[in-house]
């Protein structure tokens, strides 16, 4: 094991190296200034969107709801309790300040990523699939480059970042219910599988069910928290804006791994530039790429702003984190002999119950909701990814369901010494494939988010045909939409500046 633990850290360190810091940040501010903020000027968009009505059903996969909540399911799960709590350890309370930013421009990015996946999908088995790897295949005519993601996301979340999942869920209901892991890891993978082996449909509505219920039971807690704690908050704020920014003296030596840890915890927590958001959302049924492209910038800011931030607000003001000085020694110790992760949030909790366990039991629980969802995302994730390498294949499929719920089982049986490098390293994989590709195709998505504003302006409903853009629909998935527009009148419309009638 410590062999696997020395390999892991090693491959992490170069995967999340500060080049890769520093390209998220800017790739983010590029996209931003392009699309002149539009994570911020169409946030009302984000919510209509969201109630979208009126779509082909022919092929429909998932709805524009369902596609939400299930990325809101994949983004919401260990790294909003235990990677906040991680961040706050190692980068002390600034870190939380770096994480709101790189979601606040990451939005932009996921947009980006999110309205390619939509542009470029297509249709296999009757279903609608996409991903970074088929705009990798058909905007970039690069399929080695689609096939490098899809193998990343097979390593990443179907088998390390799923082990990673399933072991925070067993040390937290043990710490809690003091079940055995090795118990709690077999139930769990009994209940993935059950979901699992439904398909797609399934997937999407467990998830349309439990995301909201979930997010709504950890928002009451943190309320309670926050209100209890009600003249903390002033000085909580200002203290986080100062180490942020290096003026508070006490954290002055660890500001570096404050930034890094902070973005870290961001890009793990919200997967804004990773590429796996648009793995789910391709497959939602829309009347224009930029539509979903907004929800999903939507689910950004619902897991970094609000859920993570419930998180972080619950154990600054509850007092109950330490921040380790870069060494072997700590700059707080709030939490004496608490390990970090959960159980800083699991202590918050339990405060407020006057030290009873109850508040312990509930987070535990909440967290094996929030880990729930995620995995039945990455399981699609992984089917997806062997539809894009193999086809329709069957057998593949099924190795790969396999092989995926027995990495959902050894949560309960490996060591916790790795688990963040496990799961850095896997979505680092895919973020440095899916940034690249991106970047190049940046025109063509810019093309499209103006295709969408100039309907708008126009007084429109925003209609896509990939034609207007020079995007290729071989299989008609866009048709509907299509014709749609020509009932409309859009290629005569003068405003809209088409060239193809």
């Amino acid at each position: 094991m410590q062999v696997f633990e020395n390999f892991i850290n090693t491959i992490n360190n170069y995967i999340w190296s500060t080049a890769l810091i520093v390209v998220l940040v800017a790739v983010g501010l590029y996209f931003t200034i392009m699309t002149k903020g539009i994570q911020f000027r169409c946030f009302k968009d984000m919510f209509k969107n969201l109630k979208e009505t009126d779509l082909d059903g022919k092929n429909v996969s998932l709805s524009p709801y369902e596609a939400f909540a299930t990325t809101v399911g994949t983004r919401v799960g260990t790294g909003n309790i235990a990677g906040v709590a991680t961040a706050i350890f190692f980068g002390g309370p600034g870190a939380v300040v770096w994480m709101w930013m790189i979601a606040l421009i990451g939005a932009a990015t996921s947009v980006i990523e999110t309205l390619l996946g939509q542009a470029y999908k297509d249709e296999l088995g009757g279903e609608l699939v996409g991903s970074p790897a088929y705009y990798m295949q058909r905007g970039l005519k690069a399929r080695w480059l689609g096939i490098l993601f899809a193998l990343a996301t097979i390593i990443g979340p179907a088998f390390l970042m799923a082990s990673m999942q399933s072991y925070t869920t067993c040390s937290a209901l043990n710490g809690a219910l003091h079940i055995p892991m090795m118990v709690i890891a077999v139930v769990l993978t009994i209940l993935t599988a059950l979901v699992v082996l439904g398909g797609i449909k399934r997937i999407g509505e467990v998830a349309a069910f439990i995301s909201p219920i979930m997010c709504a039971i950890y928002l009451i807690i943190g309320l309670v928290i926050f209100v209890a704690n009600i003249t903390k908050v002033p000085e909580t704020i200002a203290l986080m804006f100062r180490c942020a920014f290096g003026a508070e003296a006490a954290f002055g030596g660890i500001v570096g791994s404050m930034i890094s840890w902070g973005i870290k915890r961001g890009v793990y927590s919200n997967d804004a530039g990773d590429g796996m958001g648009p793995i789910l959302s391709s497959t939602a049924e829309t009347a224009h790429p930029v539509k979903q492209g907004l929800v999903q910038g939507l689910s950004v800011y619902i897991d970094t702003i609000l859920v993570c931030s419930i998180t972080a607000f619950s154990i600054l003001l509850s007092g109950t984190y330490n921040v380790s000085d870069g060494a072997s020694g700590l700059l707080v110790e709030g939490a004496p002999d608490i390990e970090y992760g959960v159980l800083y949030m699991e202590e918050a909790a339990s405060k407020i119950f006057g030290g009873h366990s109850i508040g312990a039991i509930l987070i535990a629980i909440i967290l094996a909701t929030f880990v729930f969802s995620t995995l039945i995302s990455y399981s699609y994730q992984l089917e997806s990814s062997c539809k894009f390498i193999f086809g329709n294949n069957r057998v593949i499929i099924t190795i790969g369901r396999i092989l995926f719920l027995f990495c959902v089982l050894t949560g309960g049986f490996i060591s916790g010494a790795a688990i963040w490098a496990m799961a850095d390293t896997g979505a680092g994989m895919m973020a440095w494939l899916n940034i690249l590709a991106i970047v190049l195709l940046s025109p063509k998505a810019f093309r499209i988010i103006k295709d969408y504003d100039k309907q708008k302006k126009a007084g429109l409903d925003p209609l896509f045909d990939p034609a207007t853009v020079g995007i290729d629909d071989p299989h008609g998935v866009w048709d509907h939409y299509v014709q749609k527009k020509k009932a409309r009148g859009d290629y005569e419309n003068e405003a809209l500046g088409y060239d193809i009638k």
